[in-house]
């Protein structure tokens, strides 16, 4: 999922220069609708070994160089049941492995959407209020997570990425059709 910028805040020019640059090369590295692994569903990670360890540092700094709220490893092409995210700016980025939701409220709430994904598209998406999620961190040992709000509607995001899934499939069918008129390629016209 992709941040909405604070109104207000003064920044060093030089600073926004290098975050957006930052930014940019991120994003070059995160999969673009229509790629195909997109669509894709994420094997889950037997083993916790040093490999993924390192999937997980490098999920992490795409995210924060990428300004965004989660990150799948289907997004960088890597078919494993895993992702990152910030449950809170305040917070430390979290890494769930094999994450799988085990209960969720009946309340659901709509809310506008980003994707890093779909970088350029923002549209209507409902999701569950509450949701339970147990997964492993990237050590192996077990958590169990009660989030609800902006941490639940993320990690409920990122769930879909691990099962081929994007926010398209989970909008209104005219939110549908305006994000598609932007994300599909546009004929260039030589003249």
């Amino acid at each position: 999922m992709t941040k909405v910028s604070e109104a207000g805040e003064v920044r060093d020019e030089k600073l926004d220069a290098e975050a957006e640059a930052r930014r940019l090369i991120a994003l070059a590295q995160v999969r673009q609708y229509p790629d195909p692994v997109l669509r894709m569903k994420a094997h889950d990670i037997e083993t916790h070994d040093a490999e993924l360890a390192r999937l997980v540092e490098r999920l992490s700094q795409l995210l924060e160089d990428a300004n965004g709220l989660g990150l799948a490893a289907t997004q960088i092409g890597v078919l494993r049941r895993v992702f990152v995210f910030h449950p809170d700016p305040e917070e430390e980025i979290v890494a769930l492995v094999n994450p799988r939701v085990v209960d969720a409220s009946e309340e659901r709430i709509g809310d506008d959407e980003g994707c890093l994904s779909l970088d350029s598209v923002v549209m209507p998406v409902e999701r569950h209020e509450r949701v339970t999620v147990e997964a492993t961190d990237p050590e192996g040992n077990d958590l169990r997570l009660e989030l609800d709000g902006l941490a639940a509607r993320i990690v409920q995001h990122e769930i879909d990425h691990l099962d081929g899934v994007l926010i398209l499939d989970r909008t209104t069918p005219e939110a549908r059709r305006e994000a598609l008129a932007v994300l599909r390629p546009q004929p260039v016209i030589a003249r």
